[in-house]
């Protein structure tokens, strides 16, 4: 039978949570300060043209760059190259790109016949216009045949965008307010989805400058508690019901906290038994799980579908929304002929520039199988990664959805909250809660920052061994990172690993 998905054997979660626990019953296991001390001097020795632009941009741009992906400690570095599976900074470093944009480039960094196909645009056409252009609609034909839950698809700038217009939809559609999200996930950072983000149970914890109003029909339940959201789902149709329930479907943050196989049926059932529609928040998973996405490895479909940067090929403008055509119909460009609408808008959605780059880059992924073989990539990565975390005795946890791999040394987003943080006035009135939270909460903040921390340290210490991953602890594989590639990444991961306090020699 011919692989259509790129994860050739789904995790075992509960093995994954089983490891996670016993990584955080241990203390942070830190590189050995010696070994860190020389990974930090890489910077100073082998990076200075970059240090020097990134001091000059803080005076221009708040903390030196302009996304959160490319602040790295100790400083951010500048990059002037891009290609295939590399990137090359200003001062001529070499490094093996996981970063991937953050995930868009299946066929990894300035492909080819992509990079062409745009060019050929910019010169007859340039990259925008305003106006309709002919590979909008090839685009959406191209994916609509791809998800049979998409009948129409409208694109916006960004994942962030997406998924705000989703939840409009989905409200103005059922007239319901409620949008239950699973705790951690991320769905951009508009005020109504900035609640519950990284950490299960945290609810306004990271929603500094949002109102509290905003998030007031925000809710969240915990990843794999199939019951919490039933009792959610229950208690919102005594007041009002649920509009959506949002998911990242291999689960929150790209599937670093990863959700039970069957997980995202069972969410399909209760929305259907609760009369609230499913939303599918495929930013990452869409063409990089395969084709048909998430929904076509689950064989679930979602009502609304989110897409992010992969849908124009990691170029500019990059984001859309899908679903049925009665639902999409909320979204439609013009004046409404008395329909109630879900307003959405974007001047530079949908460029030919966007359009053209996302049309030929889905097309080349068909072409040349890339989530498959950038799915084998990520197993053999992992596979590697595992022996040597045995090899050296080392409590860090490795496990992958295909092309998407992670790689725990201190698990910050598994910090546990033995409490809920107060999120509304009248929350405070629950005093047993209140002296709960204040005297956990500052323990639990410095535990965050000591792993975050760590975590930092490591991404330091992969990077100056010619590694870019997200963070330190996501790695995404692509078209490009072929065997040759993976195994002189494995090499240097290597290098890191002996370094560590307690490595076993």
């Amino acid at each position: 039978m011919t692989q259509e998905y790129s994860i050739s054997e789904y995790p075992d979660v509960e093995d994954v949570y089983r490891r996670i626990d016993k990584l955080m019953a241990q203390p942070i296991r830190l590189i050995k300060r010696d070994a860190m001390k020389e990974y930090l001097k890489y910077y100073d020795e082998k990076t200075p043209k970059s240090k020097k632009m990134v001091t000059k941009a803080k005076e221009y741009i708040p903390g030196g760059v302009q996304h959160n992906l490319s602040f790295n400690y100790p400083i951010p570095i500048a990059i002037e190259k891009a290609e295939g599976a590399y990137l090359y900074d200003i001062d001529g470093n070499r490094y093996i790109d996981f970063l991937q944009s953050g995930g868009p480039t299946m066929l990894g960094s300035n492909y080819a016949p992509v990079k062409d196909k745009v060019v050929e645009l910019i010169n007859e056409c340039g990259p925008s216009t305003g106006l309709f252009h002919e590979y909008e609609m090839k685009l959406a034909k191209l994916i609509t045949g791809h998800y049979e839950s998409v009948d129409r698809l409208r694109m916006l700038g960004s994942g962030t965008e997406a998924d705000m217009a989703a939840i409009r939809i989905a409200r103005v559609a059922t007239k319901k307010k409620n949008i239950i999200k699973i705790g951690g996930a991320y769905h951009g950072w508009s005020d109504q989805l900035a609640y519950g983000m990284h950490i299960p149970g945290t609810g306004r914890f990271e929603s500094h400058g949002i109102p509290q109003k905003a998030t007031k029909s925000t809710q969240e339940v915990f990843p794999n508690d199939i019951g919490a959201l039933k009792k959610r789902l229950r208690l919102n149709k005594l007041s009002g019901g649920t509009a959506a329930v949002i998911v990242e479907p291999i689960g929150p943050e790209s599937g670093t906290r990863p959700v039970d196989f069957d997980h995202n049926k069972e969410i399909r059932e209760l929305c259907d038994d609760y009369d609230a529609l499913l939303i599918f928040d495929e930013v990452v998973t869409a063409y990089r799980l395969g084709l048909k996405g998430a929904q076509g490895y689950f064989d679930v479909e979602a009502d609304l579908t989110t897409f992010g940067k992969v849908i124009a090929g990691g170029y500019p403008g990059a984001g859309a929304v899908g679903g049925s055509e009665d639902l999409m119909e909320y979204v439609a460009a013009g004046v409404g002929g008395g329909k109630k609408r879900a307003y959405v808008g974007g001047t530079l959605a949908a460029t030919p520039l966007s359009a053209v780059a996302g049309y030929y880059a889905i097309k080349e992924i068909e072409k040349t199988n890339a989530c498959i073989k950038a799915g084998k990539f990520g197993d053999r990565a992992v596979k590697g990664l595992q022996d040597q975390i045995e090899r050296y005795d080392l409590p860090f946890v490795a496990y992958n959805h295909g092309s998407i791999v992670h790689l725990e040394t201190v698990a910050p987003m598994f910090i546990k909250f033995p409490f809920t943080i107060p999120s509304y006035p009248k929350d405070y009135l629950n005093i047993p809660n209140l002296i709960k939270a204040i005297k956990n909460l500052k323990p639990i903040k410095k535990e965050i920052f000591d792993r975050k921390f760590a975590m930092e340290e490591y991404g330091a210490a992969f990077m100056a061994e010619g590694l870019i991953t997200i963070a330190g602890s996501r790695l995404y594989t692509s078209l490009a990172t072929d065997e040759e590639v993976i195994d002189d990444a494995l090499g240097r991961f290597d290098n890191v690993f002996k370094k560590v306090e307690g490595a076993k020699k």
